[in-house]
């Protein structure tokens, strides 16, 4: 069968090539890092390890279904534990809420924090979560968007009208929630996409159905970087040759569409399928070829960046859960400040604490990554002077909120500057935001519709960010590739 060759080895790009080369095709993956996982990344500081990519894994079964592809057990390689709290949120008057399993254990929460009525609130609202979800989820998310007619399905586009799915965010969720606390744990949320609650469309009230009703998960051994790892084994067993170390450098085409791809190494590989699962803008400057254009990369409007602190602690910290998220006490105007390019002045900060990864940190000690949300690149700050300001701030405001002196702690920052040397356009790990223009087909598309072989897998195309939307763009990609005769 035709040769593919997979350009990056993070998760969009793992995912196509379990897929191909479980289908018996031969498949090249090259990954320009030495170890797998591009996004999900780990970084290693003394005897200390961190994962440097996404700390939040929600719909397993996503991930399961690629290794099943292969005839492998994720249980068995790669078993995962449901996390309880899901998040503990902390509020600036002294109140938090855990994020718990169970609808009756998460109703009588929200009993004890707002109220009966807001309880019972809460429960209709969970109900309204799981009908806007069962609405989009096949039809949007789990579904291929390279053409345009994917979009007309008027009967769900109806259905999701009519459950508030075309509405602000906020306005969806102030509709059914009257407390500030709750509504904020149901539209932090946007976020992940990149937008505020204000600018961000009800649909994407499904993410607080994936993490907060479906349930937050982690990996028993290795962190989260364990997800790459196990999936290019799969990869290998499967069939798969991975080149690590190796950069591709031109995808070349002739006038049938792909022929091959040239590498850092002067090798050329010949290929009639490509599926290039990095950044995509920067893909557009130089790695692929002429026609490959896409219309919708012509303005990107690119996601925040963050800045994150990873700490190796001397101690363990007792009753701290996995995922803490402390809420500032401004809200609306610290997503204004982030649409302006301007650091947030008062954040939410989401603090992790992987106390289960023994293995990241010696005996008696343990790691914790702070992640403030804060601008990128475009907004044109001075990040050789912002960052150290950051940097203190956030220490002043971890020592308040209880964590204790960290100024001497080992650490590792990571600011949008750190982003962009890792490959990431505008200095931000999170893509191109989920504006309704740049959301389904008004994504990057997930192939070249003008040469032919050459397909996209990862943040930038639909179905966007986060951990479950990648595997589903490799599927995707490999699917368009198996169902193709060339």
């Amino acid at each position: 069968m035709s040769p593919v060759v997979v350009v990056g080895a993070g998760l969009g790009g793992l995912a196509a090539a379990v897929r191909l080369a479980a289908a018996g095709r031969e498949v090249t993956l090259v990954e320009a890092l030495e170890t797998p996982g591009g996004c999900c990344g780990t970084a290693n500081l003394g005897e200390y390890r961190f994962d440097t990519g996404p700390s939040v894994l929600t719909m397993p079964d996503v991930l399961a279904d690629v290794f099943a592809a292969a005839g492998e057990d994720m249980e068995h390689l790669l078993p995962l534990r449901r996390l309880d709290p899901y998040y503990r949120l902390r509020y600036h008057d002294g109140s938090h809420l855990d994020i718990v399993p169970g609808e009756e254990a998460m109703t009588e929460r929200v009993r004890e924090l707002c109220g009966a009525a807001e309880a019972d609130r809460y429960r209709r609202f969970r109900i309204r979560l799981g009908e806007l979800f069962a609405a989009e989820w096949p039809s949007f998310i789990d579904r291929d968007m390279t053409r345009l007619r994917s979009l007309a399905q008027p009967g769900v586009l109806a259905r999701l009208a009519a459950l508030g799915g075309f509405r602000r965010l906020d306005r969806l969720v102030e509709a059914h929630l009257t407390d500030p606390r709750l509504i904020r744990a149901h539209t932090f949320q946007a976020l992940y996409v990149g937008l505020s609650p204000r600018r961000a469309l009800g649909i994407y009230a499904v993410i607080a159905h994936m993490d907060t009703v479906g349930g937050v998960f982690f990996p028993e051994h290795g962190g989260m970087h364990a997800i790459p790892q196990a999936l290019a084994a799969v990869a290998e067993k499967a069939g798969a040759r991975i080149r690590y170390g190796t950069r591709a450098v031109r995808v070349e085409a002739d006038s049938s569409g792909v022929c091959a791809v040239r590498l850092d190494t002067g090798e050329r590989l010949a290929a009639r399928h490509v599926v290039v699962a990095c950044d995509l803008p920067r893909a557009h400057a130089g790695l692929l070829p002429a026609g490959a254009g896409d219309w919708r990369l012509r303005r990107p409007r690119h996601s925040p960046s963050c800045l994150v602190l990873h700490f190796g602690l001397d101690r363990k910290l007792i009753g701290q859960a996995h995922h803490t998220l402390h809420f500032g006490r401004q809200w609306a105007s610290t997503f204004s400040a982030l649409s302006a390019g301007r650091p947030q002045p008062d954040p939410s900060l989401l603090v992790t604490y992987p106390e289960s990864d023994t293995a990241a940190a010696p005996r008696g000690h343990a790691t914790l990554t702070v992640l403030e949300p804060t601008a990128n690149l475009d907004g044109g700050n001075d990040w050789h002077r912002l960052t150290p300001q950051l940097e203190d701030r956030l220490l002043g405001r971890l020592a308040d909120l209880g964590y204790g002196d960290l100024a001497d702690a080992p650490r590792l920052t990571f600011d949008p500057l750190t982003w962009a040397r890792r490959g990431h356009s505008a200095g931000t790990p999170f893509a191109l935001d989920h504006r309704f223009s740049q959301t389904a087909w008004f994504r990057p598309a997930g192939r070249a519709r003008r040469v032919p072989g050459l397909h996209f897998a990862g943040m930038h195309t639909a179905p966007g960010v986060g951990v479950p939307p990648v595997l589903i763009s490799g599927r995707l990609a490999a699917q368009r590739i198996l169902e193709t005769p060339r």
